[in-house]
């Protein structure tokens, strides 16, 4: 069973910075992207970004400029560096993970909050 368990959550001023890590228990070579979403109260989960084997990225128009993924040498363990938090980046965010090309993978989520 793959588990992928997230840190790095929690309150931050507008401005302010936060990283997120996601480490998952399984061999880098099963993984072909991992990808980091967010759910805000009341709305759906969005993309926030994506990275993933060779080490392409993607991100949402939103967070362009402030936030960057990457992954460590082992590439088992994803990161979200956020920068410049805004409010409307409070949310619930979750980690996920493609395996074996066909098996999604998600981690418990961790919460976020830009709050003055």
């Amino acid at each position: 069973q793959v588990q992928l368990v997230e840190s790095g959550g929690g309150l931050v001023q507008p401005g302010g910075s936060l990283r997120l890590s996601c480490a998952a228990s399984v061999n880098s070579f099963r993984i072909s992207s991992m990808g980091w979403y967010r759910q805000a109260p009341g709305k759906g989960r969005e993309v926030v970004a994506t990275i993933t084997s060779g080490g392409s990225t993607n991100y949402v128009d939103s967070v362009k400029g402030r936030f960057t993924i990457s992954r460590d040498n082992a590439k088992t363990t994803m990161f979200l560096q956020m920068n410049s938090l805004k409010p409307e980046d409070t949310a619930v965010y979750y980690c996920n993970a493609l395996v074996d090309l066909t098996k999604l993978y998600w981690g418990q989520g961790t919460q976020v909050t830009v709050s003055s």
